[in-house]
């Protein structure tokens, strides 16, 4: 068994701020624990302290027990790297050194086959096997063949950007998982993961003895899995984290609960505060008046001081308030007609009409067709497909994707992004950045912004689009709990239709129209949701 203590953990940005104060809680032996909070609170930032990636500037962080990561960018690789690379990269430090010991002897036997290149080949190959190296094979053949269908030797060299996101997951989840690490730190480890893959990964770290710490939004995940949560909460002087210790079920009343506890204890100190400065000021005039009274005037001015030193109670933490303002627009009753649609090598030809103000929810597993379904309504013309469909009247599309790939805002600001796609000058555009608490990242470049904050910057442009039909594909993956309300919200004032492909099962209870899109290819609409296809 293993633990994680962080104790009066501090962290700096480069400016000065404080980005994390006095931060403490323990993750115990054997434990499932989950932390959330804003985008961009600092929970990677801690995440990356507890795995070594940034050293704390005051307190404290101590583990016992290998430690296994899955960080946040799995999912995401897009570049050469392999399988083979992938599985090395999520293994102990001594198999990570061993197999870069192996591919720099091999690629200098294979260009200079010098007998001392030779020798060092053989040193290295003998090195991974004291390493544990080829007992890390086995364990990755029995992941591939379970997240992939083949062995490690069929896809060891294949490409991990050939792999779905939901692949790239489900392998590094089996091999942590399986692994001999007594914790796990995950990374949003459900994101991309369809639901069938997510009810395996509920069970699975329900299951297992390691110890586990997981950032996750995923309302269900949490509610199934965390025993305990650490909150993240904004304030004003850097940001702290409230632990309870409860699952997710409880967490919501809780919060609740805490937030009314401080304000009532705060309300209290500033009454006392009020009537205590009125006391002095009348003991004042008194004192004018009658000398007898300036030892009472003295003594409750020593009473003022003493309460004001001893400061106000602690302010309740910064609430999140993101206002999700999307407003739509009347239509034509018919938004889309499809009549024998097919999309090429995913579904069979499938007929669907979708009426003004449905909500209707796109279910299925992954590489299904989902994903190309709404990219084909939203005009794009690189959608391989067979059969007819069309919009209605004064039907305009507003498109969420899931990547958040706009290789057009690459290198530009929310600032420069507002004004050249919609001409917003720089009052206006800080007032809209604000209503979605995007107004400290005006000047930063796309890109830079955390997955959360990119997503809530494509919702505000949809909202400046002024769509009447919204095709949302995996909107609330990366949306912290309090931003996905708030899209919740947001949906329900919406006056027109929306078309959300989601494998978020709390965010599908809002919705009241269910296509699914079974790996047979048979597109089938059901009266409630479906999670095995």
């Amino acid at each position: 068994m293993g633990h994680i203590d962080v104790s009066e953990v501090e962290y700096w940005l480069p400016d000065g701020r404080i980005l994390l104060s006095d931060i403490n809680f323990r993750v115990g032996d054997g434990a499932k624990v989950a932390i959330v909070g804003a985008n961009g609170s600092g929970k990677t930032t801690l995440i990356r302290m507890i795995c070594g990636d940034l050293a704390p500037h005051g307190g404290k962080i101590s583990i016992s027990g290998g430690l296994g990561i899955m960080r946040q960018f799995i999912g995401q690789v897009r570049d050469e790297s392999t399988i083979r690379d992938l599985l090395v990269s999520v293994s102990p430090l001594k198999i990570q050194a061993a197999a870069a010991k192996l591919i720099a002897a091999e690629i200098l036997m294979n260009a200079e086959n010098r007998e001392s290149d030779q020798m060092a080949y053989a040193q290295a190959i003998s090195d991974w096997g004291d390493a544990g190296g080829y007992e890390a094979e086995v364990l990755w053949d029995v992941c591939c063949t379970n997240a992939l269908g083949k062995t490690f030797e069929e896809v060891s060299h294949r490409p991990v950007n050939t792999l779905s996101g939901g692949e790239q997951k489900k392998v590094v989840l089996e091999a942590l998982l399986r692994g001999d690490d007594e914790v796990l730190v995950l990374d949003e480890p459900d994101n991309y993961l369809d639901v069938p893959s997510k009810r395996w990964l509920e069970a699975q770290l329900v299951a297992t003895k390691k110890t586990v710490f997981f950032v996750s939004h995923d309302r269900e995940l949490l509610n199934h899995v965390a025993q305990k949560i650490v909150t993240v909460e904004l304030g004003e002087n850097g940001n702290s984290v409230w632990v309870h210790g409860g699952n997710f079920a409880t967490w919501p009343e809780a919060r609740k609960a805490r937030q009314e506890r401080f304000a009532e204890l705060l309300l209290r100190w500033e009454e006392e505060h009020e009537r205590l400065i009125n006391l002095v000021k009348k003991l004042q005039v008194q004192a004018s008046i009658s000398p007898d009274m300036a030892s009472r005037y003295r003594a409750m001015q020593t009473r003022l001081r003493k309460f004001e030193e001893s400061g106000a109670p602690e302010a309740p933490p910064v609430e999140q308030n993101v206002q999700v303002g999307l407003t739509g627009g009347r239509t034509g009753v018919r938004v889309v007609t499809c009549e024998k649609l097919a999309l090429t090598n995913l579904t069979e030809p499938f007929d669907c009409e979708i009426f003004y103000g449905d909500r209707v929810a796109i279910l299925g597993k992954n590489g299904t067709g989902k994903s190309h379904f709404l990219r084909a309504l939203a005009g794009e013309d690189s959608v391989a497909h067979s059969g007819t469909f069309k919009l209605g009247a004064r039907v305009t599309a507003g498109f969420f994707a899931q990547t958040h790939s706009h290789p057009e805002f690459i290198g530009k600001s929310l600032i420069e992004i507002l004004w050249k796609e919609h001409s917003l000058q720089l009052g206006p555009a800080k007032s809209v950045l604000r209503r979605y608490e995007l107004h400290p990242q005006a000047e930063q470049r796309f890109e830079s912004l955390s997955g959360g904050q990119q997503a809530r910057f494509q919702i505000l442009l949809l909202e400046l689009e002024g769509a009447t039909m919204l095709l949302l594909d995996e909107p609330t993956d990366n949306l912290d709990l309090a931003s996905a309300e708030a899209l919740e919200h947001g949906l329900s004032a919406f006056q027109g239709t929306v078309l959300a492909v989601t494998h978020d099962r709390w965010f599908t209870r809002s919705f009241e129209r269910y296509l699914i899109f079974p790996a047979n290819g048979q597109v089938y609409e059901a009266p409630e949701p479906v999670w095995e296809y």
